[in-house]
This record gives structure tokens, sequence and C-alpha cells, in this order.
């Protein structure tokens, strides 16, 4: 029925649920996966004072850096499980852009027939002040979506 997954992941113990029930689902189909996690833009209000083009850049710059150092080390560990688990898997980083805009967009350029992700289940003013990254890939998607808690 799937032959090509999404797994979204932030490396967080509860995207790590997303990952396990994923890659038990993609070897019981037989299955390949893709591997996402985002990054998501410098958040400019970071950026102030008298200085600021100077000091942002320099923020900016070490910003970039540790994102993709951390985003190697969740990428790595996840491909680490589909390898130990015999599943073909495949990682990609996105960078500067929003969690469920890029998963919508990967979801898509890749031809993925099931996206894979972890929700807190946020409700009423967590979710108002949180945002949801799950419930927006929920509303915009054609994919369907196993969503685990």
């Amino acid at each position: 029925m799937y032959k090509h997954l999404l797994i979204a992941t932030d490396g967080s113990e509860l995207a790590d649920k997303g990952v396990a029930h994923g890659l038990t689902l993609a070897k019981g189909l037989g299955a390949s996966i893709t591997f996402v996690t985002v990054s998501e833009q410098f958040p400019i209000f970071a950026w102030g004072g008298a200085m600021a083009g100077y000091a942002a850049g320099d923020e900016l710059a070490a910003y970039q850096e540790e994102a993709r150092k951390y985003a190697k080390e969740v990428l790595d560990k996840s491909k680490a499980s589909a390898d130990a688990a015999g599943v073909s898997a495949e990682v990609v980083h996105v960078e500067d852009k929003r969690p469920a805009e890029a998963i919508l967009e990967l979801s898509q350029a890749l031809g993925c027939d099931l996206i894979v992700m972890a929700s807190h289940g946020r409700r009423g003013l967590g979710k108002l002040l949180l945002g949801s990254q799950t419930a927006e890939v929920l509303s915009y998607t054609e994919v369907p979506v196993l969503v685990v808690r």
C-alpha cells in the first residue's frame, strides 16, 4: 500500500516515537523512508541595538552552524535505526523554512505516499500560542498522515 514514507523528526523524545512507528510500518510493508528535519529561519527579532548588522551576522553564522550540526546528529541517529532494522532510508535537512511548509513541499517533491510525524496533542491556548506544525500539515496535505503521540 505505502511504498515511500516521509518521517519528520526534530530529535525530541516524542519525535523518536514517530521514527520508531514509521520504521516498524516501513519494515512490515517493505517501504523506503526519507527522514527529514527542518531548521527554521534565524529569528529576526533577536537583532537589535546599534551594532545589529555586525552582531547579527555573527549570530546568524553561529545559528546556522549549530542547526546543521544538530540536524546531522538527528538524521544520523534516524539513519542508523533504519539500517539496523534493514529499511532503506535517505535523509534530508531543510534549512530556513517552517517545518510544516518544508514537510509538505518535500512530500510532494519526492512522491511520498505517507507522512509520519509526532504531535504533542496540545489544545486550546497551548495550541494557539505554540502553534502546531502537525495540524498545519494535516490541514494542507493531500498525502495521508500518521500522527504519533
